[in-house]
């Protein structure tokens, strides 16, 4: 059913593309067990006692092309009400988690409820996350808390705006259940208040999807959700063409590197890379532990779960061209040449650098020329940031107000003060470091031609204003736990208009105060959720 604007949910007649086309199992769908020879499992969702809507995006609404929420959205989008032509299923899928293999993942609470076509034709999928026992919850309950589904509301809609791929989040929804939770895995449990997010997409396939068939030899369900996702996801390539899954895999690279790039330029650290974790459509997907840059720092994750730093903020870019290594392995079958293969990772790296070279000039106000050190110029700026405590974030917005034409014989630009966690007490060796890059970067725009009006909307695009900091997340869950959805609201109203400056919300984007540098939820979170 394609939708005119604003449709009201309950009048929508629901499809469910991906079940029709995808061979599929309706064994005992509250059992945990290993499912084999199907991409899906039909799995109705659990009733909760009393759902409630906490919030809801307009935004994605409008794109959806639904009206405002009615009495009947609180039921629907708990799973406690299923409307005409949703067909709930769970998808099967494995991955490697922190380097190792680890076998049948699949959706443990996350349930697709079908989809609808927006006024523009665009299909999206509605899934659930904490929706309740399905055949892939392992030893879990299904359910997930308000703490981590608020999380994944607020980051799914501010990425968008942010211009960061990422699957969307239509609406919170409070089940009026506790769910038990030991957030830290320290033997501490407690119960928290349960939620459910209503995650949106085109697809939630992941590159798990397809390593689960090739780790059984499965490779006609292998090749049928590939010619799947490459018929109806992937318009630019020949869905007849022989070579079809090779050039598929380089657009998949490709797409991944572009995400890379954007999770670097603002700070966005998603603290649990694994295989099963990435978007075929090269979204950001499955929001858990993840972070931001608040003190630039190459090595920060705010997994506690990921000891090693394997997943750390540098190491993305490298994390993601391993798990893609992984994906190739799995489609080996279908393409039979590793060499095409090989040809969609150098894919990978070469869109990766090129990408990020021409992010990392924005930030400063350059764009790319004929390599003439651009590269090494901001790689001498983020290496002079790590040697005081400076908040990534306003620094560079902060570096948009200082005049290149008129920089100070002395010290620092006045403008850069209030991006410094300590300003009266900077080292001197990041003063000089600090003072040489800014000469640099004078003389480069000067060379490049670049006017000053040009500088400062390429950096006013390109560093965000404002981002979902962890404490202010932090802070509107507990009043949401509390009762209290305004901090929520006010949030999610900021952040859609992140590269704008909001004087009326300029708490929101100040430095992080030092109660949250090691309280829970703001430095530091787990998989716990």
């Amino acid at each position: 059913m394609t939708l005119s604007a604003s449709t009201p949910i309950s009048a929508i007649r629901f499809d469910h593309h991906f079940a029709r086309h995808l061979p599929g199992e309706d064994g005992p769908p509250l059992v945990p067990r290993q499912v084999h020879s199907a991409c899906w499992s039909y799995v109705p969702p659990t009733p909760v006692a009393e759902p409630r809507l906490l919030a809801w995006s307009d935004a994605l609404a409008g794109t959806l092309g639904l009206a405002a929420p009615d009495d009947s959205v609180a039921a629907v989008l708990a799973g406690n009400r299923l409307l005409p032509g949703m067909k709930p299923v769970a998808a099967c899928y494995g991955g490697h988690q922190f380097g190792q293999w680890a076998g049948q993942l699949g959706d443990g609470r996350a349930i697709v409820l079908g989809d609808l076509t927006a006024p523009d034709g665009q299909r999206w999928e509605l899934q659930l996350k904490g929706a309740g026992l399905t055949p892939y919850s392992r030893r879990a309950d299904g359910r997930a808390v308000l703490r981590s589904s608020l999380r994944e509301y607020v980051c799914s809609e501010a990425m968008h705006h942010l211009g960061v791929p990422t699957t969307r989040a239509l609406a919170l929804v409070g089940t009026g259940e506790a769910v038990l939770r030991d957030m830290f895995y320290d033997g501490r449990a407690e119960m928290e208040p349960g939620a459910i997010v209503t995650r949106v997409a085109p697809s939630f396939v992941r590159f798990g999807n397809f390593e689960i068939f090739a780790s059984r030899g499965d490779h006609e369900r292998l090749r049928q959700l590939a010619d799947y996702v490459i018929r109806h996801f992937f318009p630019e390539i020949d869905p007849n063409d022989p070579e079809r899954h090779a050039q598929w895999f380089a657009e998949v690279a490709r797409r991944t590197a572009v995400l890379m790039a954007h999770w670097l330029r603002v700070g966005f650290v998603h603290g649990v890379m694994n295989t099963d974790n990435l978007s075929i459509l090269g979204l950001t997907i499955d929001y858990g532990p993840f972070g931001w840059i608040d003190v630039f720092d190459p090595d920060f994750t705010p997994n506690t779960t990921d000891r090693g730093g394997r997943y750390a903020y540098a190491q993305q870019p490298a994390v993601a061209q391993w798990n893609l290594m992984r994906l190739a392995e799995a489609l080996l079958p279908l393409v039979g040449d590793q060499e095409a293969l090989a040809a969609g990772l150098e894919d990978y790296g070469d869109t990766f650098e090129q990408e990020w070279r021409r992010q990392a000039l924005a930030k400063v106000g350059l764009v790319p020329g004929a390599a003439r050190g651009e590269e090494t110029l901001v790689a001498e700026l983020l290496g002079a940031l790590t040697l005081t405590e400076v908040d990534t974030t306003r620094f560079f917005r902060a570096l948009i107000e200082v005049n290149p034409n008129a920089l100070p014989d002395d010290g620092l630009p006045a403008a850069l003060t209030g991006s410094f966690y300590t300003p009266d007490r900077l080292p001197d060796g990041f003063i000089r470091r600090l003072r040489d890059w800014l000469g640099a970067w004078a003389a480069r725009l000067d060379a490049d031609g670049v006017d000053d009006a040009t500088r400062r909307t390429l950096m006013a695009s390109t560093n965000p204003w404002i981002i979902p900091r962890n404490y202010l997340l932090q802070e509107a869950i507990n009043a949401a736990a509390a009762g209290d959805l305004s901090l929520l609201e006010t949030l999610m109203t900021a952040t859609r208009e992140p590269y704008r400056e909001q004087p009326e919300h300029g708490h929101l984007a100040a430095r992080r105060p030092d109660w949250a540098r090691h309280a829970p939820g703001c430095s530091a979170l787990s998989c716990s959720s």
